[in-house]
């Protein structure tokens, strides 16, 4: 194979660098009007009333609507529903009816002619709301007496994972540890806020939808649902995003309110919000208290770790659901060797804007809890860091390692892999690059600094399907239409490389189209690191499906057998007499219809769809070290030097690898130490620009090392691939505290 593991460069940057991307407010229709949500400016309390008369009269204003005008009983479902639990009584109406819970949520919506008469409207929306005291602590939120933010009470879920007799390994442990550990309120800030255009055929009420890039498939069946259309009459439209990272492209009121405008009005409509909406609107994340123990025997290896966790979820349950709070405690106990684990979190909801996944959810905060524990546990049992880690982690002998615990619905069977070795490796590395050296050579000058090292388990490839197409037109151009969508990862590079491996052609003959309904209607979308995984996978199954076809029809034309062929450069060519070769184009000419080169009965074109079926999720791998610098005067604090060592399985394309974990300990830097979201007394947000939710600069954040190792290929998949998107901001928090 010579095109999976190239450094190739993306296929996407000659359009991006020219400007010439489609981004979701580039994209707008002949006679589209303009929405403007207009949102509770308090965090809890009856909602009298939403007078929009004087709105509805402005200039430009074509519509004013409140919930009294919606379909009644809308709320926004749950896409991923674990543990059993019936979120039904906590999910988010589409707009308030009665009843506001944070400051944000959508009251009415206002349509005009342009977003400045939108905008200029909305402000004349009066809104009447008896406020009623905001509860903003979880921990409070979650006792008896607490003010009931809904009539199910304010705990949303309460359930714990695990296995072994915990309370006997505590009862006989030599030493035993325990901590605490609160993971900030953060949220995704990707460069592109939320942008949606809905246009309507006024003839049939078809939807064409543009901005919902990373679960399309589900968010079409979701808003067919809700408009009580049949899906094939909505088509989603792939388009360029400016980052993702869990937060953008999920279901949100607006993905409703747009399309139902749309056709209300028989026009096509657009909503773009703006950086200060996004930050009270878009799920955030998080925010847990962990209160952590471990049990050691003697010799300092662990033989059992409870955790008791609470999960501020915010004002409601939206798509995610329970995803973050079950992915924390399912992967708490990471990469080490566990007889006995258990597990509680109650997720508990709160007077703030609601949450949902962010790169790594679940496993930033497990992460930072259990190696904060084990630091903890090094100097309790006077151990050196390093070997207490590898004391404790399973070894390649004991994998695969199956844990009886259920992770997103699936058995945790950890594959392969080489904890230790990755270790040690990072370890080296880190030495080579001299981080030791700056530690002492800045104690020597009385500064204080320190290293810090943190071992962590991802998960990818999370099924339970992908399904792709591969295609060869006349002129030999090869189409792959896939349901992995892009984010801005690389994936129309990635997916390119692969097929062009399978099918022996170039991949700059390839175009691949991800995210469009109408071509490719049963995508599961990207996120949870499973885009490369398993939609790489469905594109390699399909080519090679197409690669074979091509050699049958290929044996007909050539008048040879099909092992007498070779496949290359996008030709297909007798062995041993190079002048026999048809192209691809030739080939996929002669699957014509009238071709005589088809037998009776036997299907036309040069095309092939397959589906990859995932079973298990496979776990990549990693270990983070940094060093760091506090000033004892100010509390500043300064990361010098940072190393991301991650097992990857399989690079498609090392340089976008690296470029993901670089990417991903630069947000994982601003989550540990400097982005919170914050509260006053009220439910106010305290966060409402970039001024307050600080981002990490070229100034806070040192050049990324990384080290890429591909030393254990994925047993679960042909590829031997594992996901990368993640394993840069997973063991951020824990190595920098």
């Amino acid at each position: 194979m010579t095109w999976v593991g190239a450094r190739m460069p993306r296929k996407e940057d000659p359009r991006l660098l020219r400007g010439l991307g489609r981004f979701g407010d580039d994209i707008s229709a002949g006679g589209q009007a303009w929405a403007r949500v207009i949102r509770s400016p308090a965090a809890h309390g009856r909602l009298r009333s939403v007078d929009t008369r004087q709105a509805a009269r402005a200039a430009g204003v074509i519509r004013a609507v409140t919930a009294a005008d919606l379909p009644p009983g809308l709320a926004i479902p749950v896409r991923l529903a674990l543990q059993g639990i019936d979120l039904t009584p906590y999910l988010q109406p589409v707009l308030a009816t009665d009843v506001v819970r944070y400051v944000g949520e959508p009251l009415a919506v206002v349509v005009a002619e342009d977003p400045y008469a939108a905008e200029d409207a909305a402000e004349l929306v009066d809104i009447d709301i008896d406020e009623e005291p905001a509860v903003l602590d979880a921990e409070t939120a979650a006792q008896p007496g607490s003010p009931r933010l809904f009539p199910a009470g304010n705990v949303a879920a309460d359930f714990t994972l695990g296995y072994g007799d915990v309370d006997a390994a505590f009862a006989r442990a030599a030493h035993v540890v325990e901590t605490g550990i609160e993971i900030g309120r953060h949220t995704a800030v990707p460069l592109e806020p939320r942008a949606l255009l809905a246009d309507v055929d006024p003839r049939t009420g078809a939807l064409s939808i543009f901005g919902m890039t990373k679960v399309p498939v589900f968010n079409r069946g979701v808003l067919a649902s809700m408009l009580g259309i049949d899906e094939t009459l909505i088509r989603v439209h792939a388009v360029d995003a400016g980052g993702g990272f869990g937060v953008r492209g999920e279901f949100y009121p607006e993905d409703f309110l747009v399309p139902w405008l749309a056709r209300a009005l028989g026009r096509p409509v657009k909503w773009t919000e703006d950086r200060a909406e996004h930050l009270v609107a878009v799920n955030h994340s998080r925010q847990q208290s962990h209160r952590i123990a471990a049990a050691f025997d003697a010799a300092g290896r662990i033989t059992a770790i409870r955790a008791d966790v609470l999960h501020d979820n915010g004002a409601y349950c939206r798509t995610h659901g329970i995803t973050v709070p079950e992915l924390t405690v399912a992967m708490l106990p990471g990469p080490y060797r566990l007889p006995a684990y258990r597990g509680r979190i109650r997720v508990v909801l709160t007077n703030k804007t609601p949450c949902g996944t962010y790169r790594a959810p679940g496993r930033f905060e497990g992460t930072t809890a259990r190696e904060q524990l084990l630091d903890v546990a090094a100097g309790q049992l006077r151990m050196d860091r390093l070997e207490l880690r590898r004391r404790n982690l399973l070894t390649a002998g004991e994998l695969p390692h199956r844990r009886p615990i259920t992770a997103l619905g699936t058995d945790m069977v950890l594959d392969a892999g080489d904890y230790p070795g990755l270790l040690d490796g990072a370890v080296i590395e880190a030495e080579r690059l001299g981080y030791s050296s700056e530690v002492h050579r800045g104690r020597q000058r009385g500064l204080l600094r320190g290293l810090g090292v943190a071992a962590f388990l991802e998960k990818s490839g999370l099924g339970p399907q992908e399904t792709a197409d591969v295609m060869i037109s006349d002129d030999g151009a090869v189409r792959v239409l896939s349901g992995g969508t892009s984010l801005g990862q690389g994936v129309e590079t990635v997916l390119a490389q692969i097929a062009a491996d399978a099918l022996g052609a170039d991949p700059a003959s390839i175009s691949v189209v991800c995210g469009d309904t109408e071509l490719q209607p049963f995508g599961m979308g990207s996120w949870a690191s499973r885009t490369t995984v398993v939609a790489g996978n469905a594109v390699h199954a399909a080519a090679h499906a197409v690669k074979l076809r091509a050699t049958q029809l290929a044996a007909r034309m050539l008048e040879v057998g099909q092992d007498d062929l070779i496949v290359g450069h996008s030709a297909i060519s007798v062995r041993g007499d190079p002048a026999a070769t048809v192209t691809l184009g030739q080939v996929a000419r002669a699957a014509a219809p009238a071709s005589e080169y088809l037998l009776p009965g036997e299907p036309a074109g040069l095309s092939a769809r397959r589906r990859f079926d995932v079973a298990h999720m496979t776990y990549p791998y990693g270990v983070h070290i940094a060093v760091v610098e506090v000033d004892p005067g100010t509390g500043r604090v300064r990361v010098l030097r940072y190393l991301v060592a991650y097992e990857v399985g399989r690079a498609v394309n090392p340089m976008l690898v690296e470029g993901q974990l670089r990417g991903g300990a630069a947000q994982g830097i601003g989550g540990a130490l400097l982005e919170e979201f914050s509260y006053d007394e009220a439910g106010q947000p305290q966060a409402t620009t970039f001024m307050e939710y600080r981002m990490p600069t070229a100034a806070e954040v040192p050049p990324i090392d990384v080290l890429v190792t591909q030393r254990a290929p994925a047993p679960g998949n042909p590829l031997g691939l594992r996901g990368a998107g993640e394993g840069g901001v997973s063991a951020a928090g824990a190595a920098l505290a």
